[in-house]
């Protein structure tokens, strides 16, 4: 493993045990999962570890941390006031480290854990794609409003992210937009739908699957450690991944993160 990498499976393996402690259900997702059941670690050139939690959980989650530093590390939420906040979902973070992501607010914390709520979106044959479909071009034009311009990526969406930041804070600042996500995300229930997922999730429409796939935490090993993802991981990387056994081809195996500063050895609080 890399210094990072070792520092994210403490955090994990922390997380994990308050979860446990306190009767929070949560799960490994993506590449969390998929390096549990592939690698039983880190895919090898990851940075990072996301999980998902049913909303009512992420929400006790919430109040059970109240925003104090436990063990060193502490949670921060979309409702947070910080104007250099920008997520609307949960972070939890290492406070004796520091980390400063590409984005327009100038955010500094520490290394990170996302948690991303899991909801219900449809009671049906089939998901709520309409009402999915608004969340999402809300969302999006919201991460076009926080990201930072940057090389690499395409003059098109690069364009986008100018625009975005074009509609003044007194019409829609970024914490009324995005506690406004995280209301219209509420509208079915996780435990209430055959249906469900992590709505603000980066894969979008293929985060939604019947929510029997998430079905009852399951262990997988982890770098030594025991975690907690979804019960149908087969099922599960399918509906992300696809071919999900297949190793990609050298050139992709990079990690997707745009960091500006880290320092794993100094707190953002001092630095």
């Amino acid at each position: 493993m890399t210094e990072m990498q070792a520092k994210l499976l403490d955090m994990l393996a922390w997380f994990d045990a308050f979860c446990r402690e306190n009767g929070l259900r949560y799960y490994a997702l993506g590449g969390t999962l998929l390096g549990a059941v592939r690698h039983e670690g880190f895919i090898p050139w990851d940075d990072d570890v996301d999980v998902g939690m049913p909303r009512k959980d992420y929400e006790r989650l919430a109040r059970l941390m109240g925003g104090r530093i436990h063990d060193g590390y502490v949670l921060e939420t979309e409702y947070s006031e910080d104007p250099k906040f920008c997520y609307p979902f949960t972070k939890l973070y290492d406070t004796g480290t520091t980390l400063e992501e590409n984005v327009s607010t100038g955010l500094k914390r520490g290394l990170f854990l996302d948690i991303f709520p899991l909801d219900g979106i449809g009671n049906g044959e089939q998901a709520d794609l309409k009402w999915f479909r608004k969340i999402k071009h809300r969302n999006q034009f919201y991460l076009a409003r926080i990201c930072a311009v940057r090389k690499g990526r395409s003059r098109l969406k690069n364009l986008a992210v100018v625009l975005a930041k074009t509609l003044p804070d007194r019409m829609a600042d970024n914490r009324t937009m995005r506690i406004r996500i995280s209301e219209m995300c509420r509208k079915y229930g996780f435990d209430d739908c055959r249906w469900a997922g992590s709505l603000l999730g980066n894969w979008w429409e293929k985060e939604l699957m019947p929510r029997e796939i998430f079905g009852e935490p399951k262990e997988y090993l982890f770098e030594g450690h025991r975690i907690l993802g979804v019960e149908d991981a087969e099922g599960y990387l399918t509906a992300i991944y696809g071919d999900w056994r297949s190793l990609p081809p050298e050139e992709k195996r990079a990690t997707h993160h745009d960091f500006i500063l880290c320092d794993l050895h100094r707190s953002y609080l001092n630095n």
